[in-house]
């Protein structure tokens, strides 16, 4: 292959202004490389006993066939560059391999073709295959012949920058589920090549959601708790940490229970045990706590328990024979008030019998 073919065939890798831009310098360098080949030809043509500037040829003549032999030169690169941008495939170029934006921001997504047919039938296909499950891609956003459609999992929040000059795509509002491996498909009839493919790799990062905080176990003297943390989101995965906030300020030792989880596990819990503990879960944007306030219960001394049964049992005992002391004495009392009315009672009987049956009263009456 003739160099200048080899290099106009390399232009076309590029889009097409720079195609035709590089061939046109191209054509400018071989161009002036043929006036020097030439002047040189005639130069060497000369006869050995001539003056230096003089040439076998008239100088007429030599200015023709320098620029004839000039033109022919410039006129053929240009029909090799224009041959080779013709018959050039259908490439794409993705100008990044990978990208990273942050939660809710806006990210352009590169992807830029070359074709040699008209823009009319050209069609672009944009997909994702999601990290969270990268064997089920899905469509993002088509173009084909002048219609753009959105995926409705997308509607509102991913266009076009530049269609149909270039496939970019800006995504906004960006969002974790986003993540995943880009596939930008250029295809343009009559181009009978094989569809333009190009891939990159989103990373979405997000701060962490507020971690979840609980715990479970004996909070009595001796017994043991588990403290338990988890957050559900944060891209890098967050570092998980366990402390005592109050009494102490004391750092503790956690076991991770998976990427978004980790616990830490008291055992022999005393009072010392009781007090303010927080979880904090932390990546490169920030960092989110939740907090759990422990009270270790201790069971009652025996020795008190002892003495105050006691005290009760002798409380009891003393409003019982308070209360055995009053019932008898008012039964006494009772007894003693029946008896001097009975005596009373007798008196008077007595004294009605006398005055009833005395004979002396009985004659005075008829008398």
């Amino acid at each position: 292959m003739h160099p200048c073919r080899q290099q106009c065939a390399a232009y076309a890798a590029y889009p097409p202004a720079a195609s035709w831009a590089l061939c046109l310098i191209g054509n400018v360098f071989y161009g002036a490389a043929a006036v020097v080949y030439v002047s040189l030809t005639n130069w060497t043509t000369s006869r050995p006993g001539d003056a230096p500037h003089r040439s076998k040829r008239s100088p007429l003549l030599s200015a023709s066939a320098m620029g004839s032999s000039s033109g022919r030169w410039i006129v053929w690169t240009l029909c090799v560059c224009f041959t080779a941008l013709q018959n050039a495939a259908l490439r794409v170029t993705m100008m990044e391999s990978s990208l990273e934006v942050v939660q809710g921001d806006v990210v352009v997504l590169p992807c830029s073709f070359f074709t040699s047919s008209p823009l009319s039938r050209l069609n672009v296909i944009w997909t994702l295959a999601p990290s969270s499950s990268p064997q089920s891609p899905i469509q993002v956003i088509v173009y084909d012949h002048g219609q753009v459609i959105e995926a409705p999992s997308f509607t509102g929040r991913v266009g076009f920058t530049g269609i149909p000059w270039s496939a970019d795509i800006a995504l906004n509002d960006t969002r974790v589920p986003d993540a995943g491996t880009y596939r930008c498909m250029v295809t343009n009839p009559p181009e009978a090549a094989d569809p333009g493919i190009g891939e990159l790799e989103l990373s979405v990062l997000a701060p962490p959601s507020l971690p979840e905080c609980q715990w479970d176990g004996d909070i009595g003297t001796g017994g043991s708790v588990t403290l338990s943390c988890s957050v559900e989101d944060g891209v890098p995965r967050p570092e998980i940490r366990w402390d005592k906030v109050n009494p102490g300020g004391i750092a503790l030792p956690i076991n991770i229970e998976g990427d978004l989880s980790g616990s830490v596990q008291i055992v022999n819990v005393s009072s010392e045990t009781s007090g303010l503990y927080r979880c904090s879960a932390n990546n490169v944007l920030g960092t989110e706590n939740c907090y759990v306030n422990v009270s270790v219960h201790a069971p009652p001394d025996r020795s008190s328990g002892l003495l105050q049964a006691v005290l009760i049992a002798l409380s009891m005992s003393s409003v019982l024979a308070a209360l055995l002391a009053l019932v008898l004495w008012l039964h006494r009392t009772g007894q003693d008030g029946r008896g001097e009315e009975e005596e009373e009672q007798e008196e008077e009987e007595e004294c009605y019998n006398e005055i009833r049956y005395t004979p002396s009263l009985m004659k005075r009456s008829f008398v």
